[in-house]
C-alpha cells in the first residue's frame, strides 16, 4: 500500500487532531518565549484546513497539500503560518500531478519541505527553532528503508526535549538570549506532533514501507 490522498487527509486530520487537544500546552510554551499566540494560531489555521481539504476533492497529492500550504498561510497568523505553508507548498511541488507515491518519495517531499523551511527561517539546526525536530528525522527518514513508527515517534520528542537545552538564535525567543534556555521551542513541539501523526499511519500499516 502506497500514500495516496486519503492517508494524506488523515495524516492533516490527525495532527489537527493533536494541535486541538495540545494548543493550551502549545500556548503555554509560547508565552514563556514567544508571543504567546502559537497554540491558538495552530488550531484555528489547521481547523481552517481539515475544513477546507475534507469538502475538497483532489485528483493528486501535490493539489492537495497545495491547498493545505495556501490555507495555512491564510489562516495562521504569526511565524507559524508562513513556516508551515511553505513546508507544504513545497512538499506539493515535489508531489505534483501523483495521486499516489512510496515512502521514499514522500520522503524526498519533506526533504524539500525542509529545504523550504530552512531558506525561510533563515535557520539552522542549533538554533532552537522547528528545524531541530525537522532535519534529524528527515535524515533518519532518508536513511532507514523501513521506518518504524515508534523510533519516529521517539525521535521527534527526543529532538523537541532537546530544544529545552538550547539558546534561541531565531525569532522572537532570540530577544531572550539565555533566558530562552530550559524552555521547549513551541515550534518544535509542534513538529513532533506533525511527525508523531504520520507515525500513527505508519504503525496502522497504512504507508507503504
Amino acid at each position: 500500500m502506497t500514500f495516496d490522498v486519503e492517508q494524506a487527509k488523515k495524516w492533516i486530520i490527525t495532527f489537527n487532531d493533536k494541535i486541538q487537544e495540545n494548543k493550551e500546552y502549545l500556548t503555554e510554551l509560547d508565552q514563556a518565549i514567544g508571543d504567546g499566540d502559537h497554540g491558538l494560531n495552530m488550531a484555528r489555521g489547521f481547523q481552517e484546513t481539515v475544513k477546507k481539504i475534507t469538502e475538497g476533492k483532489y485528483d493528486d497529492l501535490g493539489s492537495l497539500f497545495k491547498d493545505v500550504g495556501m490555507t495555512l498561510i491564510a489562516k495562521v497568523g504569526g511565524a507559524s503560518g508562513p513556516l508551515y505553508g511553505t513546508a507544504f507548498m513545497k512538499a506539493s511541488l515535489a508531489l505534483k500531478g501523483k495521486k499516489e507515491v512510496d515512502i521514499k518519495a514522500l520522503v524526498e517531499a519533506l526533504a524539500a519541505s525542509l529545504d523550504g523551511l530552512k531558506v525561510r527561517g533563515k535557520a539552522q539546526v542549533g538554533d532552537k527553532t522547528m528545524i531541530d525536530v525537522w532535519e534529524p528525522v528527515i535524515e533518519y527518514m532518508k536513511n532507514h528503508e523501513t521506518i518504524h513508527s515508534k523510533e519516529l515517534t521517539d525521535l521527534s520528542k527526543e529532538k523537541m526535549d532537546d530544544t529545552k537545552e538550547l539558546e534561541a538564535k531565531k525569532g522572537r525567543a532570540a530577544y531572550l538570549g539565555k533566558r530562552s534556555i530550559g524552555h521547549i521551542d513551541p515550534g518544535a513541539a509542534s513538529s513532533y506532533l506533525l511527525f508523531a501523526s504520520l507515525a500513527e499511519l505508519l504503525e496502522e500499516g497504512e504507508v507503504a514501507q
